[in-house]
């Protein structure tokens, strides 16, 4: 009978468990988390675009360009739009959100920058595989153009 109760017991525990973290999953990331997410992908784009600078105008490594490209390109493909979400245009993640408020108004172009975006990462992507470093530094300037119109229009100066 003994071995019932805890049995009994356990299973209320597991059930408690699934129901409150089913809750918790239907509530989504709080703010500060999806600028979080946010300023960390950000920050993983920029540290992979400044290893394609490094060797666009130095030493050329084609290996090393795949890898930062496809890492861009991946990124630039993931749904970035979502870490946009309601409340993430005031805030704090790992610092103060530098988004600008206007992001976030119907009619504003950063659809067409992110699909911008998208499309000159995975360009980018496919001529790394060329190894050809005046190619890619072409493609490279064509993706940081994308970067600048967004943080032109959208993004507070630091």
């Amino acid at each position: 009978m003994k071995r019932n109760s805890i049995l009994a017991a356990l299973a209320l525990t597991i059930a408690s468990l699934a129901v409150s973290s089913g809750a918790q999953a239907q509530q989504g990331p709080k703010p500060e988390q999806l600028i979080k997410w946010r300023q960390s992908a950000y920050q993983v784009i920029a540290w992979n675009n400044g290893r394609i600078k490094a060797n666009v105008e130095g030493t050329y490594n084609k290996e090393e360009v795949i890898k930062a490209a496809n890492t861009i390109a991946a990124l630039a493909n993931s749904g970035l739009g979502a870490l946009f979400a309601p409340g993430t245009e005031t805030g704090k993640g790992w610092h103060d959100t530098t988004v600008k408020p206007e992001l976030f108004k119907p009619g504003s172009k950063v659809g067409e920058y992110a699909s911008a975006f998208s499309k000159e990462a995975n360009e980018l992507a496919q001529v790394a595989l060329l190894g050809d470093q005046a190619k890619t530094k072409e493609q490279f300037g064509k993706l940081g153009k994308t970067c600048k119109a967004c943080h032109d229009d959208f993004k507070n100066k630091e």
